[in-house]
């Protein structure tokens, strides 16, 4: 499913048919997180040049004003119509905007608005319905990024169904240096079952969190969530006709802008390995006081990102540089790569493990929707959170409520704290 895809409100209702840089006007407006994250104040130290992330989701149009000169050449993993620059509904196309978006023409604003983007079109159920595609793309479309020049990869796609090839696609990236970031999934609500390939051990799962700094109730939760991050009334291309932008929630939007902060901390720091990126971005995350150090939240993972909290304040210290965070395995510290056009070789042979064939896991669902609900109640609930922010150094307005939340939610007994996960 391409998460957080389907739109909940038209922000220039009735401008079907007008061109996009008049129907983005008000994109910028509905960019809350931007100012709660102290985007500016990031900018003034690193925009995240230097840095290319590879966008794995259902194309990047490259044309749009605000991406112009941002995407590189990448690959129609889906082997569909069309190549990786044809975007059949907008959502690939938000996430690359979400990341490296210069707001041209009144688009979306990235977070990282100094990187570039490599994009590997999959496709969903609706492009398989329709067409013969490649039975294989999440998992070539991997290896391909793997073997890129792409430090990070973006995957704001996600499927009920374990595959061991994917798997094992995603655990050559991460041991080639690469930083693997996937959405946790906006089904909570609908039976919460870990998706794919978020849950994989490897992969950097994102929940997200509304602009209250409540756990949003469509993010689903459980032991293989690492972060959060910002991801409800976002703004993002309501379809692929790119006449006008909705409002959506999403994990997906999550997932983008956690892979934004890695490209500002590693911008800031180009000669840092993924480990040693991700295990600032564990001790810079927002958290409560009363969170047990060596522990980890099955709703916010690690805790919310903050990449201020390092770029301007030095909060979270490289360790290892070899040692990942997320697995305490060794990594090649991100020696391996190749050019970013690289293709895989062949596909791969079907699990073989217990797991779904890959031929049998869907990359994306048409039936992912962005969840009309807000949190309610018993999700969390933020706090006013003034004196928060004096104590913890000038954190942001999203942390601070988080860090309400997180209290909250803990003398309820509902969140829950694990143990760092090994692979």
């Amino acid at each position: 499913m391409l998460l957080g895809s389907v739109a909940v409100t038209a922000l220039t209702a009735g401008l079907v048919g007008v061109a996009p840089t008049a129907a983005a006007a008000d994109a910028q407006a509905q960019q809350w997180y931007l100012d709660s994250m102290k985007a500016e104040e990031i900018w003034k130290k690193t925009t995240g040049e230097g840095i290319t992330v590879a966008v794995i989701d259902s194309g990047v149009n490259k044309d749009l004003a605000s991406l112009k000169g941002k995407v590189l050449k990448g690959w129609d993993a889906a082997e569909a119509e069309g190549d990786e620059t044809d975007d059949n509904d907008g959502h690939g196309t938000t996430m690359a905007e979400i990341i490296v978006g210069s707001g041209a023409g009144g688009g979306i604003k990235g977070l990282a608005p100094g990187a570039k983007v490599i994009p590997y079109r999959v496709s969903d159920t609706k492009m398989q319905n329709e067409q013969s595609v490649n039975a294989f793309d999440m998992e070539e479309a991997i290896q391909a990024a793997a073997e890129s020049d792409a430090k990070i990869i973006n995957i704001s796609v996600t499927s009920d169904y374990y595959s061991s090839a994917v798997r094992k696609a995603v655990k050559s990236a991460h041991e080639k240096g690469k930083l693997v970031f996937a959405g946790a999934g906006n089904n909570a609500l609908k039976g919460n079952k870990p998706q794919y390939p978020a849950a994989y051990p490897e992969a950097i799962a994102v929940a997200a969190i509304d602009r209250n700094g409540k756990v949003a109730d469509y993010s689903q939760h459980g032991e293989y969530v690492d972060l959060a991050a910002p991801g409800s009334d976002f703004p993002g291309w309501c379809d692929k006709t790119f006449t006008k932008y909705c409002v959506a929630d999403g994990t997906s939007n999550a997932t983008a802008v956690a892979s934004a902060s890695a490209a500002l901390i590693w911008s800031a720091h180009p000669d840092w390995t993924a480990s040693q990126v991700l295990r600032v971005m564990f001790e810079s995350a927002g958290r409560g006081d009363d969170w047990e150090p060596g522990t980890v939240s099955n709703y916010l993972g690690n805790g919310v990102v903050r990449p201020n909290a390092h770029i301007t304040r030095g909060i979270g210290k490289p360790g290892d540089a070899n040692l990942s965070p997320l697995t305490n395995q060794p990594t090649d510290g991100g020696t391996s790569g190749g050019t970013a056009s690289a293709a895989p070789s062949a596909p791969s042979a079907t699990a073989s493990d217990g797991g779904a064939p890959a031929s049998a896991a869907p990359s994306a669902s048409t039936s992912a929707q962005a969840p009309d609900a807000k949190p309610s109640d018993g999700t969390a609930v933020a706090g006013s959170g003034e004196s928060a922010e004096a104590e913890s150094g000038g954190s942001t307005g999203i942390v601070i409520g988080v860090v309400a939340a997180v209290a909250v939610l803990a003398a309820a007994g509902v969140l829950v704290a694990r143990r760092r996960r090994s692979a």
